[in-house]
């Protein structure tokens, strides 16, 4: 099969968050088991020189957006068995961030119309289009929109992945016929409107052939209204041509094994690597230097969503268990004054980084115990699985995601690799810790095998990329 994958972002060329290493991890895995795959994505300002300088210019078009008539032109180059394909027009992307622009809604609507412009400048037409979320929502409704003109698309099958239901692309309703160059028959025709404005992720739902989810607990999640952030009711609709398929781990570079960025290596078979990196990581961070403290890490967004409210309203009994605690992420003002604070308060104990670092959060996962988790909704989540692949036992919220990949020992099954709490609430999280850290001071040699379990389950993209190519492979036929 021929598979174009869609993307505002992928590692390693331009990252915010866990769309990019979906994007640069599960591509690499389809072409692995034989299948023809190129990635395409917007060649941003932020890209690298050294990736820049690999590209090749395949040539240019003009994109028609409305009464926009706008230059777009394509480069390309090889890696990892990938063809990656970059959409260049500095007018859009030349910026100093991926997305937060006061026009991000034509810039990606830009990006969704050079996407089906540019398909004969690609080769052989793709079988299989795969999109992700609402910057690329658009094009599974563009190529509905030419196949009544262009016989060439009309078999494309088109896939749309949603990572994160909470952020839809919505707009006013001029921006139908003004920005996007559709017939209003598209908006008033029911397809893209929704409660009073343009919902480009519901018009894709519709139009796709298929929908997935990162996890298949999400794809449950969603037809309840507290997931599905209004969209429910379409979630309901599209039932029937939907799934969820459990992201991967790029398990080469988040490697305990051979990470260079960790001050020594270790397997699951020798773990005295990992005390070397606790104990580094405690001196770096001004946390006293106590080989058997427990270490509790956090490495997140400090939002709200993620269970940073929970955190807040129990931390001084976290503190009380005699753990210590690493923060490190940025996010809402009030949680990153607060964890500043009480890191005052518990100096040598407790030690926030404000900021984000890779190398860091590396070095916090391999040097932690413990891998705090407690998302109030959690799509797929890769922290957790980077956690365990480096040692660090975590404690998670079930939902999403972590429901799939962490398995309670609380009730000591055989297979557990982690620590579950069920309701969202700060004291059953606080129990949960406290369970957690009793085995870790009560028996070291069990919470070894819980770490081990851990380390040595497949997060590879493997499986996922099974589960998608036969997904492919049903819609070709």
């Amino acid at each position: 099969m021929k598979i174009l994958y869609v993307t505002s972002e992928a590692a390693p060329f331009c990252k915010t968050g866990g769309l990019a290493d979906v994007a640069g991890s599960l591509p690499p895995a389809l072409a692995a088991q034989g299948d023809n795959v190129s990635v395409i994505l917007p060649r941003y300002g932020l890209i690298a020189q050294e990736w820049k300088d690999q590209m090749t210019f395949l040539g240019y078009i003009y994109v028609d957006l409305g009464w926009r008539h706008e230059y777009c032109g394509l480069f390309s180059l090889e890696y990892q068995g990938v063809t990656w394909y970059f959409v260049d027009n500095e007018h859009y992307f030349l910026r100093g961030q991926l997305y937060g622009e006061y026009d991000d809604g034509e810039r990606f609507a830009f990006f969704s119309r050079a996407v089906v412009d540019l398909l004969p400048m690609m080769g052989d037409m793709p079988d299989v289009v795969n999109c992700n979320d609402w910057q690329t929502a658009l094009v599974p409704i563009y190529l509905k929109d030419y196949a009544v003109r262009w016989d060439a698309v009309r078999s494309i099958k088109t896939v749309l992945t949603i990572h994160n239901i909470e952020y839809q692309g919505m707009f006013g309703e001029h921006t139908v016929t003004d920005l996007f160059g559709l017939d209003f028959g598209w908006y008033s025709g029911g397809t893209l409107e929704w409660n009073g404005c343009v919902n480009l992720l519901k018009g894709a739902m519709l139009c796709a052939d298929w929908i997935t989810t990162v996890s298949p607990t999400y794809a449950r999640q969603l037809h309840n209204a507290y997931y599905a952030h209004g969209l429910e009711q379409i979630v309901d609709l599209c039932s029937g041509k939907m799934s969820g398929v459990l992201n991967g781990l790029d398990v080469k570079s988040y490697d305990p094994s051979t990470d260079p960025c960790l001050q020594e290596n270790y397997t699951p078979e020798d773990l005295s690597g990992k005390a070397v990196c606790k104990a580094w990581l405690q001196k770096t961070l001004g946390l006293q230097e106590a080989p058997d403290a427990p270490l509790l890490a956090i490495v997140s967004r400090l939002v709200g969503h993620k269970g940073m409210d929970l955190v807040c309203q129990v931390l001084d009994g976290i503190m009380d268990t005699g753990a210590q605690l690493v923060v490190l992420g940025k996010g809402d003002y009030g949680y990153e004054c607060f964890f500043r604070d009480t890191q005052q308060r518990y100096g040598g104990r407790l030690s926030a980084q404000i900021t984000y670092s890779d190398a860091l959060a590396r070095q916090i996962y391999a040097g932690a115990d413990l891998f705090l988790m407690p998302s109030k909704s959690e799509p797929c989540g890769l922290s957790q699985m980077i956690a365990m692949r480096y040692g660090a036992v975590p404690i998670v919220r079930q939902t999403g995601g972590l429901a799939d990949t962490v398995r309670s020992c609380q009730v000591g099954q055989a297979d557990g690799n982690g620590y579950v709490f069920s309701n969202y609430n700060a004291y059953d999280m606080l129990h949960t810790i406290q369970q957690a850290i009793g085995l870790y001071h009560g028996c070291r040699a069990d919470f070894q095998v819980v770490q081990r379990r851990g380390m040595e389950d497949d997060f590879s993209w493997g499986a996922s990329a099974r589960t998608y190519r036969d997904l492919y492979a049903s819609l070709v036929g």
